[in-house]
């Protein structure tokens, strides 16, 4: 114990640098990846970067906790790719590993990495479940100089993929830490430590953690400095947040008024259930709005393709578990909503960082019912403030009653005639979301025929 003690003050002594950098090269960052931090339109370091980067470009392991949207994984690639800049004369397959708990993050972080290190010929590998491994055995066979991956499917190459090993890697980086930290990756992420050599540099990265000390250790950090720029559960002043309390029975119809007053913004709706992606995306859609769901019971190609066509705007609502409400950078998001409210408080602000990204505006907007009304509290609790309630005439909320009765019915309608089949066929992306909207265009107008 008196070890564990003497880590964890070693931690917090450090302190963070009297001045903040203001630009990328007085971070010490070199004139290549100042440059290509331009070319992403990154003109100067946010805060984590500006704590984080001195530290690690000094050699230090860290623990760094920021709000999500901060910019956390430039502040691991730059001193990666840093020093590999450093050592260029010299092939360094294989010299970092980055490991996240969601398939859709680690293929963020390493577009985040080739984007950043294109000048220089980077080469990245993405190891996630739900594509296919022979397309990765492929990647593996290049050399890439950093492994992406989330633990299963990187544990599953280790063991199975010959010739493949991280024996020799130099950095390693957990990032959500605190959700890799967890029990459902635990096993997976110690028989990785296993086979990856002690004398590394090791950062954990998330926007919430706690001090599990046994854990943190079992990471082998030797001497971290620990950064933080921000309380350890907060979100940014540039976000904007509301709730309505709403009777359970009436909730779709809080959801449609709330979707009626913003019809052109980008918005982020949070359930609890993958069942309910579907049927939420499905009545929308037969309410004439432009929905689209992802969920983790979806494909990796359908899970990607919903994600992309969210991004290119094709559709401006995106229905999701939180599968999505870990690290992912999706522009342009002005609004989430949290239709089912998380039982975790720490998912909470998790997903409201999906928007007011990056120094922009965001708006955030819970919907309550009284069986939900005990976890609000612990929300707010957790943040240390009370949220803002909003108010609406009910006859408003009522107006909706009837269309939203007769969309859902149809919805339900659907996904019990498509979950009827055994052997579905089998559709791209888009011609299946197109063919739900046809579908629900004329079941609808059946219905009011009727």
């Amino acid at each position: 114990m008196a070890k564990e003690d003497a880590a964890v003050e070693a931690v917090e002594k450090l302190e963070p640098a009297p001045r903040l950098a203001s630009t990328f090269a007085e971070l010490g960052i070199c004139k290549e990846l100042v440059e290509a931090c331009d070319l992403m339109g990154w003109k100067e370091p946010t805060r984590i970067q500006a704590e984080a980067i001195p530290h690690a470009l000094q050699g230090k392991d860290l623990i760094a906790l920021a709000q999500t949207g901060s910019g956390k994984t430039g502040a691991f690639a730059l001193p990666i790719l840093q020093e590999l800049l450093d050592n260029r004369e010299v092939e360094h397959s294989f010299f970092a590993c980055v490991l996240s708990p969601t398939r859709e993050l680690a293929i963020q972080i390493a577009e985040q990495f080739e984007a950043l290190g294109s000048a220089i010929g980077l080469r990245c590998s993405v190891l996630v479940g739900g594509v296919d491994r022979m397309q990765q055995v492929l990647s593996i066979g290049k050399r890439p100089h950093i492994v992406v991956g989330t633990p299963g499917r990187l544990l599953d190459h280790l063991t199975d993929t010959k010739g493949f090993s991280l024996k020799k890697i130099k950095y390693l980086v957990l990032d959500e830490a605190d959700k890799l930290l967890n029990v459902e990756f635990e096993k997976a992420l110690d028989d990785i430590l296993k086979e990856i050599p002690k004398d590394r540099r090791t950062f954990l990265f998330s926007a919430t953690m706690t001090k599990k000390v046994n854990k943190l250790q079992r990471a082998c950090l030797r001497n971290p400095a620990k950064v933080e720029a921000a309380s350890k559960y907060s979100t940014v002043d540039s976000l904007k947040q509301e709730f309505y309390f709403v009777p359970a029975d009436y909730k779709d119809c809080y959801l449609l008024h709330v979707l009626n007053e913003r019809r052109e913004s980008m918005i982020m709706i949070f359930v609890r259930t993958c069942e309910s992606t579907r049927l939420l995306a499905l009545m929308l859609r037969n309410l004439g709005l432009k929905a689209m769901s992802i969920s983790g019971q979806m494909s990796q190609d359908k899970r990607l393709g919903a994600l992309n066509r969210f991004k290119a705007k094709d559709c401006n609502i995106l229905i999701c578990t939180d599968v999505a409400s870990r690290g992912l950078d999706i522009q342009g998001v002005d609004m989430v909503i949290n239709y089912d409210i998380p039982m975790n408080s720490k998912d909470y602000v998790h997903r409201v960082g999906r928007t007011a990204r990056a120094g922009r505006s965001g708006y955030a907007v819970s919907l309550v019912n009284q069986y939900e009304a005990q976890w609000f509290v612990q929300i707010e609790q957790l943040l240390g403030k009370k949220i803002d309630q909003c108010k609406v005439d009910p006859d408003e909320i009522m107006i909706l009653k009837e269309p939203i009765s007769d969309a859902k019915r149809i919805a339900l309608t659907k996904m019990k005639d498509s979950g009827g089949h055994k052997k579905r066929r089998k559709v791209g992306d888009d011609d299946e979301e197109v063919e739900d909207h046809a579908h629900s265009k004329r079941s609808f107008k059946k219905s009011n025929r009727r």
